[in-house]
C-alpha cells in the first residue's frame, strides 16, 4: 500500500466536504418545502414540519461549521496554503455567526406561529435564512475553487 500524499489527503478532504454540502443542501430543501407547504388547514403540523426542517438544518450547518472552522478544518489549510484568502475566510467565518442567529431566531419563533400573521413572519425569516445560507454557500463554493481549483458542487 502506498502512503498518502498531500494531493490524496486534500481530494479525499474536498470529497468529504463535497458529501457534506450536500447534505446541508438537502436540509435546505426540506426547510424550503416545509415553509411553502399550506399552514391554514393545520397550524400545529406546519409547526412540527417547520421545526423538524430547521432541526435538520441546524444539525448540517453545525457539522459545517466544524468541517471548515476546525482545528484541521477547510479554513485552517487555506490560510497556510494561501493567506491571501483570509480576509475571504473572515467572511465565511463571520457569516456562520450570523447564520447560526438566524437559525436560533426562527427557532424560537416557529413554535410561536399559532395564527397565520405568525406563519407570515416565520416564513419570512425562514426565507431570509434560506437566502443566506444559499449565498454563504455559493462563496464558498468560490473560495475552494479559487484556492484548489476543484469544484465542490453539492448537488450529487
Amino acid at each position: 500500500m502506498e502512503p498518502t500524499t498531500s494531493s490524496q489527503t486534500n481530494h479525499t478532504f474536498l470529497e468529504e466536504l463535497r458529501r457534506r454540502r450536500g447534505e446541508l443542501r438537502e436540509s435546505l430543501d426540506a426547510l424550503e418545502l416545509s415553509l411553502s407547504a399550506p399552514a391554514a388547514a393545520d397550524r400545529a403540523g406546519w409547526v412540527r414540519r417547520v421545526h423538524d426542517g430547521l432541526g435538520g438544518l441546524a444539525h448540517d450547518f453545525e457539522h459545517h461549521i466544524d468541517l471548515t472552522e476546525g482545528a484541521d478544518g477547510l479554513y485552517q489549510e487555506l490560510l497556510a496554503a494561501s493567506p491571501r484568502l483570509s480576509e475571504a475566510v473572515s467572511r465565511l467565518t463571520a457569516e456562520h455567526s450570523a447564520i447560526r442567529k438566524q437559525i436560533d431566531d426562527l427557532l424560537a419563533r416557529v413554535d410561536t406561529a399559532g395564527d397565520l400573521e405568525h406563519v407570515t413572519v416565520v416564513r419570512d425569516l425562514g426565507t431570509d435564512l434560506l437566502g443566506s445560507l444559499i449565498r454563504h454557500r455559493q462563496r464558498g463554493a468560490d473560495l475552494v475553487y479559487e484556492a484548489y481549483e476543484f469544484d465542490i458542487g453539492g448537488d450529487t
